[in-house]
């Protein structure tokens, strides 16, 4: 049929569609007018945006479409062709370093950071970006971690945020503050803006992702990537809380002036007396230091080198994908991170989308060639490393995988000489008859210890270390900690209580479980310096020690305190209206300004007001050290600005702690100054739980898994939390011993345990808080291994983890830990409290606080010389506590709806 105008159109199509050259006519004006082809785009963005209401009918809507599809096979054939059934391979030469506890980890980080050159990748359950990398923090007040990321994004390196955005009914992280502070750092105009990003995930705003919204579940990740040269992992989250040392020291009052205090503001917790109930308000989260103890944090974390870091940024561009699909599709502030070696048909293995109108560019990661980059190579170090994680559909787009799961189910059923977990929850299944709890870790460890007993190996063991209660605010003895105490009871059914425990279940075939499984706690104790002079000086003053505290926390981390508001206008919601408030660069430049905010002022003058009441001592003081002092006894800071130490008695030999006498070497607790009334002292000696936070597996002296998964539901069922962890084993062997014949430890291993245990004995010396000259507490490199402790005899005398002197000194030990704490303290959960009834008579009489001295009248030198025999921190879990009461009644709090939350 001939054609008419040259338009190729037959005379049928014109008749099917007579507005053809009306609608094409349209389409042209549309392209070549920027006003309506804009309108056009925001139209189809808003048609997508309202068609996502339909993925309320629809669960499997990003595995749905042919292309979603195609994906999943490909990612489904990468696990199934995977130890662990895990999306990432194994990855041999990798250099590994371990941090245990926050001190050298965070220093580490802050190395890290602050010579990053190209790009930062963050993922976090929660940041505080006011926490301080070093301490004391008014000497480091350059290294808070808001300072070092401003400082590198000045520089022009990118960073990336990810941290969990909650649900502020039931969770305190606020979130909304860390994107609000982390967004302020470099405002418009300034070097650096537009280099932080940070995305909170999942959403909650029903108009926009009604179908995905989660409420149950978290984003538990904690990994840091840096220019893709080395990334960190591990059970650490970049907030208050988690700094520590190996001396886990309780108290942080301080005669010698307030400004050598260790943990300001909301950083001194204690999760027993006071959890973080309102971040957003400082003020009613508060402890008294002068009164009560924070709760120590004991944690292990990794740095690593290698081609395994490569592994760990995809996971992180991946996520960060998902979420600019999932929430910020539509938001030019949010690029999507393409990959090397995941482009062209393999891009949407790292959730990279082609819509037809794209918001936000398409940048490749990373910035330089990837064979340019020395430390990806595959000879770096000697461990073999392998990424698995816990992840599914609303975490990652992706089809679920529990490869965290596999591989604790795996490396501790083919266990041949002990089996040792530090982990904050234990929760596990040994088949399917312990609903709602699915995970079944539980029957590896059963089937371990069976197997090795029925082998004639007498020796097995399987240690394991968690909290004596999870660490959330509360008297277990109220309706409020029903939600705690159903967790308690959920680890009891999973160790040793009921016939589908893990005890029973052994006991069943034979076997004493008794005889392989031990589980302890750690804890600690401590001494508040809370002195006569200071006494005095809060009656004088009018100013209390917890005011003075507040003041110190208000000069260097003012920001936190009362709020930050953004580049985009973002508020924090406890700041009020908007006239009420400084804007933002005038709260975070007030040292270039003549006066400093009110908040500083009011400050300064309350920690003046507490010095005043020593007449002049402390002016007397800074004219003898040559520093220029005003009238009120300040020295000057050299910039404008005044120092004000908050001083109570500068001459005082009265310690601030006395917690390194759990150490080594550190002579008789009997000799430690105490300048008062020594009736006096005993109503400052605290006790507390070491908090175990750690995610850790070894086994055998060969193989590691760290990560931030713990031994729960929740973490391992792939579903619910989303979690990284790494499996390690290294290469280099260590001659040692086992059982008390030669063995092959692997060194990464080896090393890790046997300083994990000297620290538990008390076999370390007691840590310094200021890391500088201490190898361990910089970033893993070519000349920054880990230095051992291998100085002394204590490390021959763990190096056989089933060697009978050990082991003898490590149950004795605890038992002498165990019933010290009892004696004084009535330390809680005990084994003499099997019922509400013994609990109450167990617990000490109103008007003494939590964690103090349960006797007041107890002769001084009696506690003194008790504690004496007190060595590091483990002391035995109570298996039989409240064996004889309901733990956890079905009720509003406990159901059938809310269990699996908490398992």
């Amino acid at each position: 049929m001939a054609e008419e105008g040259g338009s190729g159109r037959s005379l049928a199509d014109k008749i099917k569609s007579p507005f053809h050259n009306m609608k094409q006519t349209l389409e042209e004006s549309l392209d070549n007018n920027q006003h309506l082809r804009d309108a056009k785009i925001h139209l189809s963005h808003k048609k997508h945006q309202i068609g996502k209401f339909a993925n309320l009918f629809n669960s499997q809507h990003r595995h749905d479409e042919e292309h979603e599809k195609r994906c999943d096979a490909k990612r489904t054939a990468i696990c199934e062709s995977h130890r662990f059934e895990s999306f990432f391979p194994e990855r041999d030469g990798n250099l590994v370093k371990w941090y245990v506890d926050g001190r050298d980890y965070f220093w580490a980080v802050s190395e890290a950071l602050d010579k990053a050159k190209d790009t930062i990748y963050i993922a976090d359950w929660w940041l505080s970006p006011e926490l301080f990398l070093r301490r004391p923090p008014y000497f480091n007040q350059e290294w808070r971690l808001d300072q070092v990321l401003k400082r590198r994004a000045e520089a022009g390196v990118k960073i990336y945020v990810i941290v969990y955005r909650e649900v502020e009914a039931a969770l305190t992280c606020n979130s909304e503050h860390t994107k609000h502070a982390l967004q302020a750092l470099c405002p418009e105009g300034t070097p650096g803006y537009g280099n932080i990003r940070i995305m909170r995930h999942p959403d909650h705003n029903v108009f926009e992702n009604a179908a995905d919204m989660t409420f149950y579940w978290a984003h538990h990740e904690k990994f840091i990537v840096i220019d893709y040269r080395l990334a960190f992992f591990g059970g650490l989250d970049m907030c208050f809380g988690r700094w520590d040392c190996h001396t886990h020291s309780l108290a942080d009052v301080h005669p010698e002036g307030v400004i050598h205090e260790t943990w300001p503001g909301q950083d001194f917790n204690n999760n027993r007396i006071k959890d973080f109930q309102n971040v957003k308000d400082w003020k009613q989260n508060e402890l008294s230091k002068a009164d009560n103890g924070r709760m120590p944090w004991h944690d292990v974390s990794m740095g690593i080198i290698g081609p395994a870091v490569y592994d760990i940024a995809e996971h992180f561009v991946l996520r960060w994908n998902f979420i600019k699909r999932d929430k910020y599709k539509r938001d030019d502030r949010f690029d999507w991170l393409m990959l090397q070696g995941r482009e062209g048909d393999d891009e949407d293995l790292v959730g990279v989308q082609r819509p037809s109108h794209p918001v936000g560019d398409y940048v490749l990661h990373p910035v330089h060639p990837l064979d340019s980059i020395l430390e990806l190579k595959p000879n770096q170090g000697t461990v073999k490393a392998q990424v698995v994680r816990s992840a599914a559909d609303w975490s990652n787009g992706t089809l679920t995988e529990h490869s965290i799961q596999n591989a604790y189910s795996d490396i501790i059923s083919k266990a041949e000489h002990y089996v040792y977990i530090e982990n904050q929850f234990f929760i596990t299944a040994t088949g399917d008859k312990q609903s709602p709890i699915h995970n079944t870790i539980g029957k590896a460890i059963v089937d371990a210890v069976v197997r090795n007993a029925s082998q004639g190996k007498t020796n097995f063991k399987v240690i394991l270390l968690i909290p004596a209660v999870p660490g959330f605010a509360g008297d277990l003895r109220s309706d409020a900690a029903m939600g705690t105490r159903a967790i308690m009871d959920y680890q009891y059914k999973s160790l040793c209580r009921g016939p589908d425990s893990i005890f029973e279940q052994i006991r069943a075939q034979g076997v004493d479980p008794t005889k392989h499984i031990f589980v302890f706690n750690l804890r600690s104790y401590d001494r508040l310096a809370k002195t006569n002079a200071i006494k005095k000086m809060e009656a004088e003053s009018g100013v209390s020690y917890q005011e003075l505290q507040r003041a110190e926390a208000e000069e260097i981390m003012g920001e936190g305190i009362y709020g930050t508001v953004d580049v985009d206008g973002g508020r924090d919601k406890h700041m009020g209206r908007a006239k009420e408030q400084k804007k933002a660069e005038e709260q975070s430049d007030f040292k270039q300004d003549s006066r400093k905010p009110d908040y500083l002022e009011h400050a300064t003058d309350v920690k003046r007001r507490f010095e005043a009441s020593r007449n002049n001592s402390t002016n007397t003081a800074n004219k003898a050290d040559g520093a220029a002092v005003d009238a009120a006894g300040d020295k000057s800071d050299g910039k404008g600005g005044i120092i004000t130490k908050g001083m109570a008695d500068p001459e005082s030999k009265v310690k601030p702690s006395v917690a390194h006498h759990a150490m080594a070497g550190q002579g008789s607790l009997m000799d430690e100054p105490w300048d008062d009334d020594p009736k006096d002292e005993v109503q400052n000696w605290i006790q507390e739980e070491l908090y175990i936070h750690a995610k850790l597996l070894i086994v055998d002296d060969k193989y590691v898994v760290c990560g931030s998964s713990n031994l729960n539901d929740r973490s391992q069922l792939g579903t619910h939390d989303s979690e990284l962890s790494v499996v390690m084993e290294d290469t280099r062997k260590l001659p040692s011993k086992m059982d008390g014949e030669p063995y092959e430890a692997g060194y990464h291993a080896a090393t890790l345990r046997r300083y994990l245990w000297r620290e538990h004995l008390g076999l370390l010396p007691p840590q310094d808080i200021d890391a500088t000259g201490d190898i361990n507490a910089l970033p893993p490199g070519q000349d920054a291994h880990n230095d051992v402790w291998d100085k002394d005899e204590s490390w021959n005398f763990v190096e056989d983890p089933l060697g009978e002197e050990l082991w003898k000194t490590w149950t004795e030990q605890a038992t002498t830990n165990t019933e010290t704490f009892r004696h004084l303290f009535h330390a809680d959960p005990d084994d003499h409290v099997l019922t509400f009834k013994d609990y109450d008579r167990f617990m000490p009489s109103k008007g003494i606080e939590p964690g103090h001295i349960f006797d007041q009248f107890i002769p001084p030198e009696d506690v003194r010389t008790k504690l004496d025999k007190v060595r590091g921190h483990l002391v035995w879990m109570p298996l039989d506590f409240l064996k004889d009461s309901p733990m956890a009644e079905t009720g509003l709090q406990v159901n059938q709806w809310t269990e699996s939350v908490y398992a």
